[in-house]
């Protein structure tokens, strides 16, 4: 089907049959992808007694109990919530689902025995860009990203002063294909994470960060029209399920 759409005053086609899925699903095994020194998922049957939800067991419905979670275990949107007192539930302060997204691939640099994402790189890869969104793919990317066990290996991050040049741009949504923006282990500065959400002036509270997405190679680099979504968790963050559009050319 395709749909007309306005967004930043711009209009344009897309095609909804053709979503490009950017989501790492949650799995009950240890191969699903895993950080912050977790116990993988667990997907299993409800058990009262002797009695067991599963078909296979006997039953006549499947009635399973899942334990994750939505920081460690997969695709999830986040809000400043993640990182105040106060809450903040993502199924409140996401209020809108459709905006227009750059998607952007960066090598992250060494930064002392870091890799980071620098703002020089930021400034290069968007240029003049108009964009709500913004979703990095970071290098080299493969298909290892679905279930990299991420805890202890001090994987790359944003330079604070990158994270404040998407603030400047007014990107209010940030994807990214990492478990966080910041650095593993950083003594709970979260620079990035306070930067991004402006935590020292007025709080940006309908903005959210997305980790733990996957941008398969087929997506090329350039604007899309983002759909995201989350579950109905009353949560700082929840699985979430980001999907981009081509964003058709004009005969």
């Amino acid at each position: 089907m395709i749909a007309s759409i306005k967004l930043n005053k711009r209009e344009f086609k897309v095609n909804l049959n053709a979503p490009l899925d950017l989501s790492i699903p949650i799995r009950g095994t240890g191969k699903n992808v895993n950080a912050w020194y977790a116990d993988p998922p667990k997907i299993t049957p409800y058990k009262e007694g002797e009695f067991v939800a599963s078909v296979s067991e006997g039953a006549s419905i499947n009635f399973n109990d899942i334990y994750f979670n939505p920081h460690a275990h997969g695709t999830h949107t986040e809000t400043v919530g993640h990182i105040t007192a106060e809450s903040y539930p993502i199924n409140k302060h996401l209020k809108k689902f459709f905006c227009l997204a750059e998607v952007i691939t960066i090598a992250p640099e060494g930064h002392g025995e870091d890799r980071c994402i620098s703002r020089v790189q930021l400034e290069y890869a968007l240029k003049d860009r108009d964009c709500t969104a913004v979703v990095i793919r970071t290098l080299p990317n493969t298909g290892q990203k679905k279930t990299r066990h991420y805890s202890h290996k001090n994987p790359p991050y944003l330079l604070e002063d990158a994270t404040r040049y998407l603030v400047e741009r007014n990107v209010q949504h940030l994807l990214i294909d990492l478990p966080s923006i910041d650095k593993e282990k950083d003594d709970g500065a979260l620079v990035s994470h306070r930067a991004f959400w402006n935590m020292e002036g007025k709080k940006r509270v309908d903005a959210t960060i997305t980790e733990f997405i996957y941008v398969p190679n087929k997506v090329l680099d350039g604007t899309y029209l983002l759909e995201l979504q989350t579950a109905a968790f009353e949560n700082d963050a929840a699985p979430s399920r980001p999907v981009l559009y081509k964003i058709l050319k004009d005969e």
